[in-house]
């Protein structure tokens, strides 16, 4: 769901990162709320007064997103479940929680909690900000306290509907989990719900489009297309975790792992084992069995093709570090994490520094194609 992203800070211990797609939309939005949004409801002020109010308005929708996921996050603390922070991205945020809820009250009572912050805000800020009108607050100022108190009313809206991932979806999966009392299932429905609605978010763009409003319509099929892979991304997510979770590394792992040697030269790995084998890590076993590093096509690569032939695999080989490696009892969720973490698709499994085999993505996706077609 994410790519790069920053940690900004800590908020009652939990870590609060912005991806680098939140920037391109923070941009979009101080730009539409500065020369769109304010000067529709204040007349007559001069553009710098527009920028700092779009400014001011932007990081008002800041804080009213990281205070929505940060309730989620308190209210999934309560019940057990360790979140690893807090992330914006291109259309929101999220609360990332690596294991599902425990039972259907603890999912009802997290995915609520956010709207209902969201809803305490909208009323905190238009209280303020009729207060500010009775008073006679400066026009600019009343209109960026309005602002987040309709944002914040928009973003509880919003995230009611049942669609999951969206926090009505989560409510829905909730029900649905408690009533049947099979999260696989009830994940599946509301997901399918979910898929639906981006669906109808990307049909209702593009006749915005077709009618004129070309901005609205662009915004509205690119959230429509973003709802639509999350739901279906989380349902694969689940049946991911639930085939491999407790399973451990070694079975899946290949017990004959084709290794290279130190003395081997460049040409030869490439030629003997690269184009044959068509792997992208290879470990570099010594004749004693013994573990001295691990040479990659990336490595291989660096090194001019005129120097293949005399230059060998120890030479450029480096070392085995700990997002190379796993146990043979290493939980294969938690491999395939690695994978996901590091980008690579083969990992070494090492036992008491011995090397007992080969995990690849490979066998990993093999085995969980099969577990779906089999529904288990």
């Amino acid at each position: 769901m994410f790519g790069k992203h920053i940690e900004l800070f800590k908020l009652l211990g939990f870590k609060v990162r912005v991806d680098l797609s939140w920037t391109i939309i923070a941009v979009l939005i101080v730009w539409s709320l500065s020369v769109g949004f304010f000067p529709l409801q204040i007349e007559g002020l001069d553009t710098q007064t527009y920028w700092i109010m779009g400014i001011v308005g932007a990081a008002g929708l800041f804080v009213s997103i990281v205070a929505h996921e940060l309730a989620h996050s308190v209210v999934a603390r309560q019940y057990g479940l360790h979140m690893k922070g807090i992330t914006l991205f291109i259309f929101g945020g999220i609360a990332e929680m690596p294991d599902d809820p425990p039972t259907p009250k603890a999912e009802f009572m997290m995915a609520i909690a956010g709207p209902i912050s969201s809803m305490i805000i909208a009323a905190l800020f238009y209280g303020i900000y009729a207060a500010g009108t009775a008073i006679g607050t400066p026009g600019p100022v009343n209109a960026v306290v309005m602002y987040v108190a309709i944002i914040n009313g928009l973003l509880a809206a919003f995230n009611t509907v049942p669609a999951f991932p969206l926090d009505g979806g989560r409510v829905l999966r909730s029900v649905l989990w408690w009533v049947k009392g099979n999260l696989r299932w009830a994940t599946r429905v509301s997901s399918n719900v979910g898929t639906g609605f981006g669906v109808f978010l990307i049909f209702l763009g593009i006749l915005s489009v077709i009618t004129g409003n070309i901005i609205g319509g662009i915004w509205w099929f690119l959230i429509g297309m973003f709802l639509y892979n999350a739901a279906a991304m989380s349902y694969r997510q689940l049946v991911t975790r639930r085939a491999l979770e407790g399973e451990p590394v070694s079975r899946f792992m290949s017990a004959d792992p084709v290794t290279v040697s130190p003395e081997m030269t460049i040409s030869e790995v490439v030629e003997d084992y690269v184009y044959r084998h068509h792997h992208k890590m290879y470990p570099v076993v010594s004749d004693d069995n013994t573990v001295s590093g691990c040479i990659t096509i990336g490595q291989i690569k660096e090194v001019p093709k005129a120097e293949w032939d005399t230059k060998r695999v120890q030479d450029i080989a480096s070392a085995c570090g700990p997002d190379n490696t796993v146990h043979p009892r290493t939980d294969a969720i938690q491999a395939l994490s690695i994978m996901n973490q590091t980008g690579k698709s083969r990992l070494m499994v090492m036992e008491d520094d011995a090397l007992v085999g080969i995990l690849s993505l490979k066998d990993l996706m093999d085995f969980l194609s099969l577990r779906i077609e089999l529904d288990i």
